[in-house]
């Protein structure tokens, strides 16, 4: 959410930075429906003053027995009412008006981002490992899983359609195995503190972390309506709403394994095969909440914890500073990690890591009161994928298979797989 104050101080910063999205400028309608809200509000004000005055001389008039003065000030108070009626409509009608505007105007872009359309112009910032070379055609992971008789997706689509899978033996073990890696990480390691967050959230909570109103038709909905989260960034960070925050309590940095539910709907026809895009997958989120001074060096630490993860899984991988147009909705600077995948001898993105400045803390209301100042101020939110951990499980799959169609297992990951060091037929 934007602060509207800003942008009626500085409009053409505000319309250059969404020109950046490829979006029209707004200030003009933002401020003249502002204005119409502000000047509803002080003929309510001026109106309230007025028959507050009234009142007092409503009261006047009937002490000393003047029935034609109290008649007629209470025909001027009648007045009133009719006049504060119709500016409180306005303000309301107006004030809405306004704040779905802005509820549907996404995060400006920070100095620095490229400028471009999509992932074409994506910014490659580093690079870590060197992609194997194999003595054989590297499997995909669908092939390597139908081989050892361990991934269904031909059942799971029976049961759910398609985007499902079903995961047996040491590959769903290898899965859970990957999370509690992750989250044992990112507890002992990054001075995360770990979450068991809800599932199913209500409105407001999708509509603090920038979902709703614009991404509705990518979410699940219940029949007593509420939402499948489609990433624990929600329920998250939302754990900080409509809360002043004392400064000593920050940083505040959570994580969380949970899983997932997306429609897909803007992704007819892409990534079809196999578990890199579903309805349903697994994920271990990190969120961090922080004074707005450290919330860029924060995004760098971020960063760095969900690169940690793929280099303890030997995984190579590049870091990318994603454009303007291929940025979500609520970042202003996003980091994507792109794990190697060699069956498409190819890059594919395994991890997002955003820093929202205050946009989102504008939207829950979540603040924090600096030592000194009497004034609170809105929070900075960040949010990253620490990691994805069915595309980690295809990437552990692909980077460590072995011509007979055998797995090996990373030796981070083997304490955590009952000291399993290869996963057969």
């Amino acid at each position: 959410m934007h602060d509207i104050k800003l942008i009626r101080e500085e409009p053409a910063q505000f319309d250059a930075g969404l020109a950046k999205r490829s979006l029209e400028a707004q200030s003009g309608r933002l401020i003249d429906l502002d204005k119409k809200v502000r000047e509803a509000k002080t003929r309510q004000q001026e109106a309230e003053t007025e028959r507050n005055t009234l009142s007092k001389q409503i009261g006047r008039a009937k002490a000393q027995g003047d029935e034609d003065e109290f008649n007629r000030l209470r025909g001027e108070v009648d007045r009133l009412k009719t006049v504060l009626e119709e500016a409180s409509e306005e303000a309301r009608h107006f004030g809405e008006a306004l704040n779905q505007h802005l509820a549907a105007l996404p995060n400006l872009p920070e100095d620095g981002v490229p400028q471009g359309a999509d992932e074409a112009d994506n910014a490659e910032v580093r690079r870590w490992g060197e992609p194997k070379s194999y003595d054989f055609k590297p499997r995909d992971h669908v092939d390597l899983g139908e081989g050892l008789g361990q991934m269904d997706f031909e059942k799971a689509a029976e049961l759910s359609g398609s985007r499902f899978v079903a995961l047996k033996g040491p590959l769903a073990r290898l899965e859970r195995a990957l999370a509690q890696f992750m989250l044992d990480v990112h507890t002992t390691q990054h001075n995360y503190t770990e979450v068991s967050p809800p599932f199913l959230v209500r409105d407001e909570a999708m509509f603090g972390t920038g979902q709703l109103p614009k991404f509705a038709e990518d979410l699940f909905r219940t029949t007593d309506d509420r939402w499948l989260i489609p990433t624990a960034e929600v329920p998250l960070t939302n754990l900080a709403r409509d809360t002043i925050h004392d400064e000593t309590a920050l940083p505040m940095r959570m994580t969380a394994f949970t899983p997932c539910f997306r429609a897909e709907a803007g992704s007819a026809g892409r990534d079809t095969r196999g578990m890199i895009r579903m309805h349903q997958f697994q994920k271990v989120e990190m969120v961090s909440i922080v004074a707005p001074e450290e919330s860029e060096a924060e995004l760098d630490r971020m960063t760095g914890c969900a690169e940690k993860i793929l280099q303890l899984l030997d995984l190579p991988y590049r870091v990318m500073l994603l454009c303007t147009g291929d940025m979500g909705f609520s970042a202003k600077r996003t980091y994507d990690l792109e794990v190697w995948l060699p069956s498409q001898d190819t890059y594919r993105e395994i991890s997002s890591c955003s820093n929202c400045g205050d946009f989102q803390a504008r939207r829950m209301n979540a603040r924090y009161r600096k030592e000194g100042e009497k004034r609170p101020a809105f929070l900075h939110t960040l949010n990253g994928s620490g990691v994805a951990v069915g595309r980690a499980m295809l990437a552990v799959m692909e980077n460590h298979q072995n011509e007979d169609g055998s797995i090996t297992i990373p030796e981070a990951l083997r304490p955590y797989m009952g000291g399993l060091e290869m996963i057969e037929a």
